[in-house]
């Protein structure tokens, strides 16, 4: 379905950034969730992208995924009983990970995250710790690049085990670039509610270069976390802007199509959060079971403060 104000989208050249901001919102506003597998506004209609190659500069030595939903040590995780088949017993020994490019750590949980602990909307915290976050992948070189969303009710995978599933993904995405010489950083926010299942909405760096081979590892990464074939629309990933290299070749038009992805991913906010953000876009987030939203641990709270 095209949206009524495709003609002026964000894309447009003669805009102000101003009026650029404003029509992304209402492009997303009017849009369709990626689980839903319809493609935002803000994205629609862009020509198509040119690879920006050698303009990334690449590292080695990058650390592998894991969560921070607000730079806390956690501790004392309790685990829920899995069965001995299915999805949840092909997730049952995953980790969250280990922090990027910071050192291992072994405890998890704690008493603001226990693994059976259940939610319907995002604190005004939590999108503090988010909107920090994304400001910091900025700072530090590493502009989430990449949206995706992953329908794990779609995949099989139950609410109570969708965090776990979250946690493994970001683990095989993020070694995976670390193997290919690259660092990264990612924000994540789960959703529930009938209809759509339990879903994450996922932004991530991700090098315009390397964009179509992680493509083509997403698929195979799903079948090893639940322990079934992949089912067509659990996964949806798209540049953030519609363009691959946007954030080099048109920096000011990226962060206008950002900051309308990171709105769209903080909808489930509560509406004393929203009050406080001034977001305007609400949408029940729905129950989630365990973790509702987290940081790589490289723009978590933690890393924040050490550079203040």
């Amino acid at each position: 379905m095209v949206n009524p104000a495709a003609n002026q989208r964000v894309a447009a050249q003669g805009a102000d950034p101003g009026q650029r901001a404003a029509q992304a919102q209402f492009d997303w506003q009017n849009g369709h969730c990626l689980d839903c597998g319809m493609t935002l506004a803000a994205m629609e209609g862009l020509q198509s992208f040119n690879r920006h190659g050698g303009a990334l500069k690449l590292h080695r030595g990058c650390g592998s995924g894991g969560v921070s939903s607000a730079g806390l040590e956690l501790k004392n995780r309790r685990k829920l009983p899995v069965p001995e088949t299915g999805p949840a017993f092909a997730i049952s020994t995953l980790s969250l990970g280990v922090a990027a490019n910071l050192p291992s750590r072994t405890s998890r949980g704690g008493a603001r995250n226990l693994s059976n602990r259940e939610s319907d909307a995002l604190t005004a915290p939590q999108i503090a710790n988010l909107k920090g976050a994304e400001g910091h992948a900025k700072a530090v070189g590493l502009p989430f690049t990449r949206m995706q969303t992953i329908h794990w009710q779609s995949a099989g995978v139950p609410l109570e085990a969708m965090a776990r599933a979250t946690g493994r993904y970001l683990d095989l995405m993020t070694k995976w670039l670390a193997r290919k010489g690259c660092k990264t950083a990612w924000l994540w926010v789960h959703e529930g509610g009938e209809g759509k299942g339990g879903h994450c909405h996922l932004l991530a760096h991700v090098p315009a270069e390397l964009a179509r081979e992680l493509a083509a590892k997403q698929k195979g990464w799903l079948r090893r976390i639940t322990g079934k074939p992949y089912r067509k629309s659990v996964i949806h990933s798209k540049p953030i802007g519609g363009r691959l290299g946007l954030e080099r070749g048109n920096p000011e038009l990226h962060a206008v199509n950002l900051e309308a992805a990171l709105a769209y991913c903080l909808k489930g906010a509560s509406p004393e959060a929203a009050s406080q953000f001034g977001l305007e876009r609400l949408e029940p987030g729905g129950r989630v079971i365990g973790k509702r939203c987290g940081t790589s641990q490289n723009i978590g709270a933690k890393a924040r403060k050490a550079q203040d």
